[in-house]
């Protein structure tokens, strides 16, 4: 087991495009109409947004397209970051910045300034504590200017899974097989829960498959903590819904 940083840069950092469908700008456009759906439009020159857990960049990307400037695309990971920086040549409002998300916002967004905070696809499950969660959450309303928008997404996994519904299919391709298997340990009880990830690979039809692996623990967010965390930071819950891709996508908004 490796903790999130290292996990993805040793493992899921190489696939994590292709796990997403491979087409950067296609997913960028499906951003789009998903954070238009929401209300979610730019401003003038100056607009700020902050893309939390950017991965290879198609928020960030989308978030560009639809006016924010600028969007500060934070992630830990080197290689998903230098990915970013590739795909956002000719958007110059995208700015990836390498930092730890829990003191990202304080270091780099002075207080009441930023129109948006978008923290989506699972990232807030990747922090190592609830606790951290909470502090982001608190740094989140502090960085929002009055009457901003902040967007989460993540997965509710403390109802644990059982028998064969612990494995979970990623996606595979003709040289490309990914699957995830969820394990329950008791060591955290209800706290965490610990993620196996299994990637075959070959260079081509007929070629032999080599097998790599890698676990890390995740966080159990329960619906009910989050939106009782979201409320204590001072933020209004203004949509909560569960997507079909299983992921809980919150709304708020900074009073004001």
């Amino acid at each position: 087991m490796t903790t999130v940083p290292d996990h993805y840069d040793q493992l899921l950092a190489e696939h994590y495009t292709w796990m997403l469908g491979g087409d950067i700008e296609a997913l960028a456009a499906a951003q789009r109409g998903f954070l238009t759906e929401l209300g979610l439009a730019g401003g003038p020159a100056g607009t700020l947004a902050m893309d939390l857990g950017c991965g290879p960049g198609h928020t960030a990307l989308a978030l560009a397209d639809l006016g924010f400037d600028p969007v500060l695309a934070v992630d830990f990971s080197r290689p998903l970051l230098d990915e970013l920086t590739a795909h956002a040549a000719g958007r110059a409002a995208v700015r990836p910045v390498r930092a730890d998300l829990r003191t990202a916002l304080p270091e780099l967004v002075r207080p009441g300034t930023a129109e948006l905070v978008v923290c989506l696809g699972d990232t807030l499950t990747h922090l190592p504590t609830r606790g951290d969660v909470a502090a982001l959450l608190n740094h989140v309303a502090d960085a929002l200017a009055p009457g901003g928008t902040a967007v989460l997404s993540y997965r509710d996994l403390t109802v644990p899974l059982t028998g064969t519904d612990r494995f979970l299919p990623v996606r595979a391709t003709a040289d490309r097989i990914m699957t995830c298997f969820l394990e329950y340990p008791k060591d955290y009880d209800d706290y965490t829960v610990l993620v196996h990830d299994l990637v075959h690979t070959r260079p081509g039809p007929g070629d032999d498959w080599t097998l790599r692996t890698g676990s890390y623990r995740k966080l159990r967010l329960a619906r009910s903590w989050v939106l009782k965390q979201c409320r204590t930071a001072g933020l209004r819950v203004t949509a909560d819904r569960v997507e079909r891709n299983g992921l809980t996508t919150t709304v708020l908004r900074r009073p004001g």
